[in-house]
């Protein structure tokens, strides 16, 4: 369970605790507040005497004696501790008696009905219904109203809820809002849209989602650039040899008599064609997977020595030497025709850009790894830029500091594809006293 897991897991955890927390609070304290104010009732046996002589007062007397009694206590104590309320919400006395407290006190004596209590209803024999009763304090009694019902409380819970998931709720929905622009921004087209600025400090699912996002399209951008370079470039190579076979053609209308060199010119052009086609073919299968060769047992070490005795006659003959080091066998599952293409590119591509008078050097060795086979291909050419190691394997490259830019720039292309397809990689490397060093890394059989 990742991290948004427990975003959320915590989030609803959280809300409902402190929900039920606050509602719990909210009642406590309203209980309290109301035995708070139930305990501002005089309760005990003083005030139980008092109520009951006032009520046994008006039960063998009438509403004025009892009117006489209260008066005259108030004249001498200041005022009379006893409260008589008629069924009219009348104190006796006239004394104001607020109407929540009055309901507060019918509340505690029909709880109290049918007990010895400070509280006492007594009804008369003409149906008149008197409340008696003694606060402990009159000014605090009357002045304090009763708490507010707990439902405000909740509804201040339920409002703080709401809030708490609205903003959980834009938490979340955020990012995603800007994954779907970004998402509706790319297949628009535009490649360079990215969302991991707008993630901020997130470090959940949802930001991995938009690192991965912005992967994808940085890949995406870089295949689309890549083939409409490469689209670029295949035009540009189609163009020179048609441009030149449309001369030719031209040229033998116009001049007969130079029809034999103008058909020269001709088939050198159509064979020039022919093999971009076939170059730009085996690429685009070696890149869609469908080379269409079965593999076949090989020995790697005789395949390199077949091709490094055609590079010899071909290096000789410019003034240029190979050398050769490797013994044994090293067998392998392998589509020959393809790995015999990838060593002939790039040991073809030593020779070429060689000094002359000077030696290409091919070695066979295993790795570290005993299952795997390196192979080693050093000229002593000009080099490459150290930004251009990666480039010189895309497709029609062609390197600054090369004296001599001949060729459609496919050969290493195909190479690190055709190498990539046998499960091996191909690395270049410029040397420290000058040339380029090419490794190539295969997997292998075990050595007979």
């Amino acid at each position: 369970m990742g991290r948004l897991f427990w975003k959320f897991f915590l989030a609803f955890w959280l809300a409902l605790v402190v929900a039920g927390a606050g509602v719990g609070a909210a009642v406590w304290l309203y209980q309290r507040a109301v035995d708070a104010q139930d305990r501002e009732l005089e309760n005990g046996p003083r005030a139980v005497f008092l109520v009951n002589m006032m009520a046994a007062m008006l039960r063998h007397g009438d509403v004025t004696a009892l009117r006489g009694m209260l008066e005259e206590w108030r004249a001498h104590k200041g005022d009379a501790a006893v409260y008589v309320v008629d069924q009219d919400d009348r104190e006796l006395l006239g004394r104001r008696v607020p109407a929540d407290t009055l309901a507060r006190v019918r509340r505690l004596a029909q709880e109290q009905d049918g007990k010895e209590a400070s509280i006492t209803r007594l009804e008369t024999v003409n149906g008149q219904q008197y409340l008696f009763f003694i606060p402990t304090d009159t000014e605090l009694f009357l002045r304090h109203p009763p708490p507010p019902p707990p439902s405000l409380a909740v509804a201040i819970g339920i409002l703080a809820s709401l809030g708490f998931s609205a903003l959980l709720a834009w938490h979340l929905v955020k990012p995603i809002r800007h994954l779907r622009r970004a998402f509706d921004a790319v297949a628009a087209g535009n490649l360079e849209t990215r969302v991991g600025p707008r993630m901020g400090w997130r470090r959940d699912e949802i930001a991995e989602l938009g690192r991965d996002f912005d992967h994808m399209a940085g890949q995406l951008q870089i295949l689309v650039c890549s083939q409409r370079r490469l689209l670029h470039d295949v035009s540009h190579e189609l163009r020179s040899p048609l441009a030149r076979l449309q001369a030719a053609i031209g040229l033998a209308r116009q001049q007969p008599e130079k029809r034999d060199a103008s058909l020269d010119r001709i088939e050198r052009e159509s064979g020039r064609l022919d093999a971009l086609v076939g170059e730009l073919l085996t690429l685009s299968r070696l890149e869609a997977g469908t080379s269409g060769a079965a593999d076949e047992e090989i020995d790697l070490v005789e395949l390199l020595w077949n091709i490094v005795d055609d590079a010899r006659f071909e290096a000789e003959a410019s003034g240029r030497r190979v050398h050769f080091s490797g013994a044994g066998e090293a067998l392998a599952k392998a589509r020959p025709e393809l790995l015999h293409r990838a060593f002939d590119n790039v040991i073809r591509n030593a020779v070429k850009y060689t000094a002359e008078g000077t030696t290409v050097e091919i070695s066979v060795e295993r790795w570290i790894a005993p299952d795997h086979l390196i192979v080693t291909v050093t000229d002593r050419g000009p080099g490459v830029a150290e930004d251009d190691l990666q480039a010189i394997f895309e497709p029609f490259f062609r390197s600054g500091s090369s004296p001599t830019t001949t060729g459609f720039g496919l050969g290493l292309a195909i190479a690190r594809r055709a190498i990539e397809a046998h499960g091996g990689s191909i690395h270049a490397q410029n040397r420290p006293d000058g040339g380029l060093r090419m490794a190539i890394v295969l997997p292998v059989g075990l050595s007979v």
